[in-house]
C-alpha cells in the first residue's frame, strides 16, 4: 500500500495530476461463494486521507461500505463509509478488512485487533472461517413510529430500539421475504436503519436490513445488525449458538454466538477484485 505518490495519468482525454495512489480490494463478505454475501471495498492506508476524500471514494465505489484502515501500534484503526455517510460500526467491511490483512498484508497472522468508533473489535481466523468479536447491542422495547408503520405496511409482534437501529419481530420467514418497503417513508423514520426478523424455516432466524437513512435501501448482509439480532434470538430461543440467514437477493449466512456480553459473528470472505485508486 502506497500513499503520497504524485505524477500524471494519461488517458484518451489527456493527462491529469495524481497526488496519491491507494490499494483497493473488493471482498464478498459472509459469502458462500463469489457474487454472494455483501461486497465491501477495503483501502489500507499508511496515513489518513482527508475525510472528504474518503467519503468521495466511498461514493465512487457505490458499495454498502468502504473500509479504510491504518496501522496503530500493534493494532489497526478502522473507519467505514457508506456512499453517503461515515458509520459507527460495520460488520461485513470489518470481515473484509481482516480477510485482506490475513491473505495479503499479514499472512502469518490469525488475529487482528481494530480500534474503532465503537471501541475495540477483534477478528480471528480458523481455516477459511473468520469470526468477528463485537459489542452486543442494548435493546429497549418501544412503540412503532408512524412513518415506520406506513413504510413497512405490516404490524410486527414486537418493536425494539437499539443504539442505532429499530428491530421489528414478525412471526414467519415468509412475512420477512414479502416486505416491500416505501423507502422514502423509511428514510424519515429515524435511526441508522431498520432490521426485520423472524424465526427461520431451516435456520434459527432470518432477517433483512433497510437503511435509506444511510444511503442504502437494502443491505445484502449486515454484520452489525446481528449485534442486535443475536442477543434477542439467543434469549428467545434459549440457545447460545445460532445459525442466521439474511434474505437479500444476494443472500448470506452467519454463525452467531453470545459470549460474555459480546457477540461472535462468523462467516467467509471471497476476493473479487484487487487494484489501484488514483486521486
Amino acid at each position: 500500500m502506497k500513499t503520497g505518490i504524485s505524477g500524471n495519468c494519461a488517458g484518451p482525454f489527456g493527462k491529469r495530476s495524481i497526488d496519491m495512489t491507494l490499494d483497493i480490494y473488493q471482498v464478498d463478505a459472509f459469502a458462500s461463494g463469489l457474487f454472494s454475501g455483501n461486497p465491501a471495498a477495503v483501502c489500507p492506508v499508511e496515513e489518513w486521507p482527508k475525510e472528504s476524500l474518503m467519503q468521495a471514494i466511498a461514493s465512487e465505489n457505490n458499495l454498502a461500505e468502504t473500509a479504510f484502515f491504518a496501522k496503530e501500534n500493534d493494532a489497526y484503526r478502522i473507519r467505514w463509509f457508506t456512499p453517503a455517510v461515515e458509520v459507527d460500526l460495520c460488520g461485513h467491511a470489518t470481515l473484509a478488512s481482516a480477510y485482506v490483512l490475513f491473505n495479503f498484508l499479514e499472512s502469518g497472522m490469525d488475529r487482528v485487533d481494530f480500534h474503532s468508533r465503537s471501541g475495540p473489535l477483534t477478528v480471528t481466523r480458523e481455516s477459511d472461517m473468520l469470526q468477528l468479536n463485537f459489542p452486543a447491542d442494548d435493546l429497549t422495547p418501544t412503540k412503532l413510529p408512524h412513518e415506520l408503520r406506513s413504510a413497512i405496511n405490516l404490524t410486527p409482534n414486537e418493536v425494539y430500539k437499539g443504539k442505532t437501529d429499530y428491530l421489528l419481530i414478525f412471526d414467519r420467514e415468509e412475512g420477512i421475504r414479502s416486505i416491500r418497503p416505501d423507502f422514502g417513508l423509511l428514510a424519515r423514520s429515524g435511526g441508522r436503519g431498520v432490521i426485520v426478523s423472524a424465526p427461520g424455516a431451516s435456520v434459527d432466524f432470518v432477517s433483512r436490513f433497510f437503511a435509506p437513512q444511510s444511503g442504502i435501501d437494502e443491505d445484502p448482509v449486515t454484520g452489525s445488525a446481528h449485534t442486535s439480532l443475536t442477543p434477542y434470538w439467543s434469549k428467545k430461543l434459549n440457545k447460545n449458538r445460532l445459525i442466521a440467514r439474511q434474505l437479500s437477493s444476494r443472500g448470506g449466512e452467519l454463525i452467531c454466538e453470545m459470549q460474555d456480553g459480546r457477540v461472535l459473528i462468523g462467516g467467509k470472505g471471497v476476493l473479487y477484485m484487487q487494484g489501484k485508486i488514483f486521486v
